[in-house]
């Protein structure tokens, strides 16, 4: 090897574009948006407060997520991925 060369070795890797990783992310999360439309949570509430005696119970909340954001997302994703893949091209 000639001093100043560099040695490089790829084994056909390619390195994917953000707009891909985007894409893939927004096709995910959107699946997932319409396969469970939302999520629960839960948490502690404090009931009583007087002094050294505290009471609290576990209240159960639901976060719903509505379908058009979930299809929104999917369908966002697929178009960043077509465009992705088409720049690759």
């Amino acid at each position: 090897m000639v001093q100043g060369q560099r040695c490089e070795f790829s084994f056909g890797v390619k390195h994917m574009k953000p707009i891909i990783w985007i894409g893939i992310l927004l096709v995910v999360l959107g699946a997932l948006g319409l396969a469970y439309q939302g999520f629960n949570y839960t948490h502690q509430e404090r009931i009583l407060d007087v002094g050294p005696i505290h009471a609290t119970a576990e209240k159960h909340d639901r976060v719903s997520i509505p379908p058009v954001f979930g299809g929104l997302a999917l369908v966002g994703g697929i178009v960043l991925l077509a465009v992705g893949a088409k720049k690759n091209s």
